[in-house]
């Protein structure tokens, strides 16, 4: 039957316009319903029940919608999050990629650094982007708070070879000076230091199992708040590749690479005043990133 015929019935030659069929060369009278609330494909007009059929369809199809949301937030996407992620070599992920996944988070902490993540494509996103923020965060200019996030997000091999080489980095009096630190990597009195990141996104690279290959997309926040400053925050965006591999029961950094970028275009927005730029660092804490 053709839906897109004046008359409902197609080109049937045993139907005529005015009502009637012939039946063996018989005219015999074709009843009419009335028209109830469902509808009926005999009543006229035609075009309500063009429009109830669409109705249902788009009730049809919004069903499905809140049946997948379910679906997803009770995990029944699979154990490994994105599965479009793997092996892909760089190129687009699927719309999966940037969407909660309904498993829980971590809930184990290596310091103040979350740990225990999924021997997954998952969990190694999540692993990623937490660590992004740890080797982000202020407590890298402090020495001792330096040495515990390094022994904690790296593989151990490689925290002993880079522990040396990031306390000269971040220890230079040169360096610190420059972004208007103390020569001890303390912020001059009345002034809050801010580096801070935040990530955005992630995205498998590659993943074969015991290792992993993970992009992180991220903003820092990074300056000195209060008076007088001279290096206020600003904001920068980042994208650090990390190499991972799997080592007692957890995922460690083997290493690791920056790039600048991708920078959206910043809003016309004033700059906040120095004091609320510095409570705002000391009453809005972090998250615990998990896919």
């Amino acid at each position: 039957m053709s839906l897109g015929d004046d008359n409902g019935y197609g080109n049937d030659s045993g139907r005529t316009d005015d009502g009637y069929s012939t039946i063996g060369g018989t005219r015999q009278t074709r009843t009419r319903l009335p028209d109830g609330e469902g509808g009926d494909s005999y009543g006229a007009p035609r075009r309500p029940a063009r429009k109830s059929r669409s109705l249902v369809t788009v009730v049809g199809v919004v069903v499905l919608l809140i049946a997948a949301i379910a679906f997803a937030n009770l995990g029944g996407g699979g154990g490994k999050g994105n599965d479009g992620g793997s092996g892909n070599g760089g190129s687009k992920p699927d719309s999966s990629s940037t969407a909660a996944t309904g498993t829980k988070p971590v809930t184990g902490k290596n310091g103040s650094i979350p740990s225990g993540f999924a021997h997954d494509e998952q969990g190694a996103q999540s692993a990623a982007a937490n660590y992004a923020v740890a080797l982000g965060s202020a407590d890298m200019f402090d020495k001792n708070r330096r040495r515990t996030v390094v022994t904690a997000v790296y593989a151990p091999e490689v925290a002993a070879a880079r522990q040396g080489d990031l306390d000269r980095v971040y220890s230079g009096q040169d360096f610190l000076t420059s972004i208007g630190l103390n020569a001890d990597g303390t912020a001059p009195a009345g002034l809050t230091f801010i580096s801070r990141s935040n990530p955005a996104g992630t995205k498998v690279v590659k993943f074969n199992g015991d290792t992993a290959s993970v992009a992180v997309w991220y903003s820092a926040l990074f300056g000195l708040a209060g008076e007088g400053s001279k290096n206020p925050v600003s904001e920068s965006w980042f994208t650090n590749t990390f190499e991972l591999a799997w080592i007692d029961g957890d995922w460690k950094i083997t290493d690791f690479t920056q790039k600048d970028g991708p920078t959206p275009v910043g809003r016309d927005q004033a700059a906040s005043p120095a004091e609320e730029m510095a409570n705002a660092v000391e009453q809005f804490g972090g998250f615990t990133y998990a896919r």
